[in-house]
């Protein structure tokens, strides 16, 4: 099987843009899961629903990859699982070496969703003398002194960074220098790097900061609807009887009647 040193997906040369680029793995999930099901068409609409975008820019994504849906029919489930599998590499090996094994690196390497989708995980490493050897989901953790050696021999030009915020930057240039290409950088603080080199940051503390923003705000709104209504009610003058005790169709009749 290829692996991920020599042969790199053609999305930038063919410009399709980044912001589809990211949409595609929303696209494949959700297409995986119909293929999982047996499903063998999908309308555009439904797909963009399960996808959680509109149907016009699933669409105009699709019309990047030169796939066009059938009147009447639909997508070809099977079909676009291979071209967007195709599209993003997933169809070839990605060797993937994961430093820092503290306890997010290890559930990194527990998680058994990278196999499936094409990525294996090729080397732990960690830089404390103690974990050396020590298994972790099935592999010996290396110490960082052999990473070089590790990344050469492997083939590897992808690596996950799940170390400390302090030691991420000089795992990162090792990792470049190294010959690793694209990093996924789990720490928490913004790595440097040349030309050339691509890196996704995942900070799970800024997403909750995010949440915690939303929730704030439908909080604020909420407390802001419940004071109008309260200032509403309290504008409300008080019903008067005014009636003589006759009734009308609709209630009491005024005492004097209008001319």
């Amino acid at each position: 099987m290829a692996t991920g040193r020599t042969h790199r997906p053609a999305t930038r040369s063919r410009g399709i843009p980044e912001a589809t680029v990211a949409r595609l793995p929303l696209y494949l999930r959700a297409l995986t899961g119909l293929s999982e099901r047996s499903v063998p068409t999908v309308s555009s609409e439904e797909l963009a629903a399960a996808a959680g975008v509109n149907s016009a820019k699933l669409r105009k994504d699709f019309s990047y990859l030169g796939s066009y849906g059938t009147r009447g029919v639909g997508y070809d489930v099977e079909y676009l699982v291979y071209q967007i599998s195709r599209e993003l590499g997933l169809t070839q090996d990605w060797p993937v070496v994961i430093v820092g094994i503290g306890n997010l690196g290890a559930a990194l390497a527990n998680y058994g969703g990278f196999a499936s989708r094409g990525f294996r995980v090729a080397a732990l490493i960690d830089a404390d003398p103690a974990m050396a050897g020590k298994p972790v989901a099935g592999m010996p953790v290396q110490h960082t002194d052999d990473l070089e050696k590790i990344i050469s021999e492997n083939g590897v030009s992808i690596g996950v960074i799940a170390t400390p915020a302090g030691a991420a930057q000089q795992v990162c240039e090792r990792l470049v220098a190294a010959g690793v290409t694209s990093i996924l950088n789990f720490a928490p603080t913004v790595l440097s790097v040349p030309e050339g080199v691509d890196v996704r940051k995942v900070d799970l503390s800024i997403e909750l900061q995010i949440l915690a923003f939303h929730e704030q705000r439908k909080a604020g709104e909420e407390a802001a609807v419940a004071e109008a209504s309260a200032a509403a009610a309290a504008a409300v003058p008080p019903v008067r009887a005014t009636g003589n005790g006759r009734k009308g169709p609709d209630g009491d009749l005024p005492a004097v009647m209008p001319a």
